[in-house]
């Protein structure tokens, strides 16, 4: 059958005839796609790709600011880990790196709640996140490890300073040290509740991540403020924590595959080499030179806590990258339609 329309033909064929120009071929029901007995399908028309409306992300950018939101990661994470070293310090008769993570820990925790107050915009806003609480919201829980966290470290802090109250000082220093952990690690899954593609789908692997990191920056810390006779504890925490930190990482770049593109590229993939060898040039002195030689222990110091930074700001700028990137969102869901299974409309 041929049709005629201002001169331009139009052959349709029901038949199989091989004479007819393939791409004049249609099959009812093919859906741009024509079986061949012994050679399967046959694409018809390319492949479709993926392009969002008016080249716009599929997701809308997040509003937070690098230097307030990576801000309050790095020092939530250096307040958490270092109130924990303190208090194995003291436990063990180290009086001097005792002191420096306690008061270390509440300049941190200072520093990360301005951060984060400055992000909300009113000081009223963290007030009002207290009147309730939601264990389903990893702001709501945060927002509570905070106020438990806080006025501990900042007591612990107080009496290690002036000498008053040893009691009441240590009580808190053991109460600052059992929610540190807390206190590096809820902003892991803070970050991974939300859409961005890069941090939602490495949920597995961030909780260690800033676990190892929080530890090398409270190391490099210790390393800076305590003598020699007693850092060996914040060597042991730098080594573990960089060691940690590196094994999560990497193990997350192989899960995620094309997901985590954006920690090798661009101004993520650059800070965290930048904090991948900061952190592992700064344990390698530590370990060496930094047990014998005071000069050596605080570049060493000053390696990981710079190295520990970076990767929170690399982190931040790779999961903002994801977000801007429609096919970071669209793949992984066709991958994961894929294995189940299912079309577009659940079927």
């Amino acid at each position: 059958m041929s049709a005629w329309d201002g001169g331009s033909q139009t052959d349709v064929r029901m038949d199989e005839d091989p004479r007819l120009r393939p791409e004049r071929e249609a099959v009812v029901g093919s859906a741009g796609r024509r079986r061949h007995p012994g050679r399967g399908e046959r694409l018809m028309v390319p492949e479709a790709e993926f392009r969002s409306y008016y080249g716009q992300p599929v997701l809308n950018r997040p509003t937070w600011k690098a230097h307030d939101i990576a801000g309050y990661l790095f020092l939530g994470g250096l307040a958490g880990a270092s109130s924990t070293l303190a208090a194995a310090a003291e436990l063990t008769g180290r009086p001097r790196l005792a002191r420096a993570g306690k008061v270390g820990a509440l300049c941190a925790l200072g520093g990360s709640l301005y951060a984060l107050i400055h992000d909300l915009g009113r000081p009223e806003r963290f007030l009002y996140m207290l009147r309730v609480f939601k264990v389903t919201s990893p702001m709501s829980v945060g927002t509570w490890i905070l106020t438990v966290y806080g006025p501990q470290a900042g007591v612990a802090a107080a009496t290690a300073v002036t000498g008053l109250f040893p009691r009441l000082g240590r009580a808190a220093t053991v109460g600052a040290a059992l929610t540190g952990p807390a206190v590096a690690t809820y902003t892991a899954a803070l970050i991974s509740n939300t859409a961005v593609p890069l941090w939602h789908d490495g949920h597995r692997e961030m909780p260690l991540l800033f676990a190892g990191s929080a530890a090398a920056a409270a190391g490099g810390l210790g390393l800076l403020a305590a003598p020699l006779d007693e850092a060996g504890p914040a060597r042991r925490a730098a080594l573990a924590g960089v060691a940690v930190e590196y094994a999560a990482a990497k193990q997350m770049e192989r899960r995620l595959g094309p997901v985590a593109e954006p920690l090798k590229r661009g101004d993520g993939g650059r800070l965290l080499r930048l904090g991948e060898a900061l952190s592992l040039t700064g344990v390698l002195i530590a370990q060496a030179a930094g047990r014998r030689r005071r000069p050596a222990a605080v570049v060493a110091g000053l390696a990981l806590l710079a190295g520990s930074a970076c990767t929170r700001f690399g982190l931040f700028q790779a999961g903002m990258a994801s977000s801007l990137d429609p096919k970071y969102t669209v793949e992984p869901q066709r991958a994961r339609l894929a294995r189940t299974g299912t079309g577009a409309d659940g079927t």
